[in-house]
């Protein structure tokens, strides 16, 4: 028994010690093969949970800056969840708020009124409503009202495209695309919403009736690819994984933003499916996972910092 033990912790010691000198991309792939156990990620202090509507589900997490700079930038992620759930909670991922935080900038996820008890069209009203109530509090909380991101995952993804590329939604809160220096959307799809829902086959069909219904019009009008001939948001990076509509979704986008004199840089990552579709979501921020740096750098740039 004793040396059953002792053969044990020698192994064990030798796979820290090897996973501990790896590159980022080892540490990644070791993950995935399950060779090293992920710890909760330490979130970052000061985070303050606040309502920007009447609603119950309009409320965000508001993270400071970690060096106490109080006009640090601020980027804000909406989550996904096929417009009908999901939540700031569970749709965040561990990985970003200590990450960005860190980087120095101020950090946001913010819930929204979900499908059927509110339209996709409300629903983007909810993230420019989101936006006026962090400008109009900017000073209070600690950030540069001047210098926003938005970023979302899935159908949050859709959101943050829709409202950088429709400027309607922030007229409605007050706001215009000056108000926003990027967007991010991660690895989305319906940005031409017809198209999707023509390509996507059965297994998300239900999801997109709920969401776009059957009215082409409609369904033109919550389209941002079919927005982007200009204005729009002054900056995107499409970022995305393997999957086939998500790819064809996001090359479109772009290709439309571009089109219309919109500066539009796109990147792919490894993964596939369902479980490439989440990791990307889950694993942003990490810096083991090879879209942080691209998106650290992305930011940087536009915040010029």
């Amino acid at each position: 028994m004793r040396k059953t033990i002792i053969l044990t912790l020698a192994a064990t010691a030798l796979v820290a010690g090897t996973l501990a000198e790896a590159r980022p991309g080892d540490r990644l792939r070791a993950r995935r093969a399950g060779a090293e156990t992920t710890a909760p990620v330490a979130q970052p202090a000061g985070k303050q949970t606040l309502s920007y509507g009447s609603d119950k589900l309009q409320n965000l997490d508001f993270y400071p800056a970690a060096n106490g700079n109080k006009r640090a930038p601020l980027v804000v992620f909406v989550h996904g969840g096929g417009w009908k759930r999901g939540s700031k909670d569970n749709g965040t991922g561990q990985w970003k708020a200590p990450h960005y935080t860190a980087a120095g900038y101020a950090f946001v996820s913010i819930n929204y009124r979900l499908v059927p008890e509110a339209t996709v069209e409300q629903q983007g009203a909810d993230v420019a409503a989101s936006l006026r109530y962090l400008i109009d509090n900017a000073a209070r909380l600690g950030f540069d009202p001047t210098r926003i991101v938005i970023m979302g995952h899935s159908a949050g993804a859709h959101l943050v495209a829709l409202v950088g590329t429709d400027e309607s939604y922030l007229r409605g809160a007050g706001l215009s695309f000056a108000n926003i220096d990027g967007v991010i959307p991660i690895d989305g799809a319906a940005y031409d919403v017809a198209r999707q829902m023509q390509d996507g086959g059965n297994f998300m069909a239900d999801t997109y009736n709920q969401a776009f219904g059957s009215d082409p019009a409609r369904q033109r009008t919550l389209s941002p690819t079919l927005h982007a001939a200009s204005p729009n948001a002054p900056a995107f990076l499409i970022i995305h994984v393997q999957r086939k509509d998500g790819t064809a979704q996001s090359i479109g986008l772009q290709a439309a933003l571009r089109k219309g004199g919109t500066k539009a840089d796109r990147q792919e990552f490894e993964g596939r499916g369902l479980k490439g579709h989440a990791e990307i979501n889950r694993s942003l921020g990490d810096p083991a996972y090879a879209a942080t740096p691209v998106v650290d750098a992305w930011l940087k740039r536009i915040f010029g910092s």
